[in-house]
């Protein structure tokens, strides 16, 4: 099989296409390059350098593919809230393009990347499943609400097979810093660069931290599983608070420093936990990994890009 990675040469995208290519699929990465690396591309992966906005290429990409992996977007919730119109061109139009190229292409099954910022706010840490209500609270969970639903009604209409993964928290090697993305990987280079640490709000606000390798095996999954017009939760279940990431973090680079607590921002939620159950009943696997065992791993790897 030969699949398209849209996004491939970001920090998911690199980390699903090093399992799909050991599980023997061929790769094509489609990037361009804004946040992703190329050298985050694996050399068995055959890259093509773009924007998925652009029709003609991107019908030329899906024409020799079986399947897609839409992971390319605008992936920033704070940022969206500021510059909602760009947020909803890459995120709605960018995958309605995607959508639009694959109609009559070999394309059998599309594998859409969405994200827990689609749910409503949760009264209390308890994992909440894919029925939870759906009123995102930021412009990019709008946009990946919306999205869904297109790819869910689109792809059915046009014989391909679709599945929606809803990715919680993610951490791991190789994710791009910015002041926005991924609360793990800001604190850790702002800590290793002796700057202040800000926590937005009290700290209590929970999370569903997930490691991006057991995202990799969870997407991967999807093709050889029976998922066809599936919405999945792909989370750990288990809720931790950026208070306690705050202090391990802390504990292991800089125990002398103190957290620097600011006001709440809009648009992100209080508690977002997993309930992974389904995606275990259809793919026979759910994350293991715990964020005790690899945080050392992400703290190295940013220390080796400084």
């Amino acid at each position: 099989m030969k699949v398209l990675v849209t996004g491939g040469a970001g920090f998911i995208g690199s980390h699903l296409c090093q399992k799909l290519i050991k599980k023997g699929i061929q790769t094509v990465v489609l990037d361009n390059l804004s946040v992703g690396k190329k050298e985050n591309i694996s050399p068995d992966s055959e890259f093509v350098k773009g924007d998925i906005q652009d029709l003609d290429l991107v019908k030329k990409v899906v024409g020799g593919v079986e399947a897609v992996y839409h992971l390319a977007a605008n992936v920033t919730i704070r940022g969206s809230v500021d510059k909602f119109y760009e947020d909803a061109q890459t995120n709605i139009m960018g995958t309605l393009n995607l959508l639009r190229a694959c109609k009559g292409s070999p394309v059998k099954k599309f594998i859409f990347s969405s994200s827990m910022a689609v749910y409503a706010d949760s009264p209390d840490p308890t994992p909440i499943s894919e029925n939870w209500a759906k009123e995102p609270i930021s412009p990019y969970g709008i946009a990946k609400l919306a999205s869904e639903r297109y790819v869910l009604v689109a792809g059915k209409q046009m014989g391909i097979s679709p599945t929606v993964l809803r990715f919680f928290n993610i951490y791991g090697p190789n994710q791009t810093y910015t002041p926005y993305v991924g609360v793990i990987t800001i604190f850790i280079n702002r800590l290793l660069a002796n700057q202040s640490l800000s926590i937005f709000g009290d700290g209590e606000q929970k999370r569903d931290f997930v490691y991006v390798g057991d995202i990799a095996e969870a997407a991967s999954r999807v093709l050889e599983s029976e998922a066809a017009g599936q919405i999945m939760n792909v989370g750990t279940g288990k809720p931790t608070s950026v208070n306690q990431i705050a202090n391990l973090l802390i504990k292991k680079i800089r125990p002398e420093v103190k957290p620097d607590y600011q006001e709440a921002h809009p648009g992100e939620l209080r508690y977002s936990i997993a309930d992974p159950s389904l995606l275990e009943k259809i793919t026979s696997f759910k994350p293991q990994t715990r964020l005790e065992d690899k945080i050392d791993e992400v703290i190295e790897e940013i220390k080796k890009q400084k």
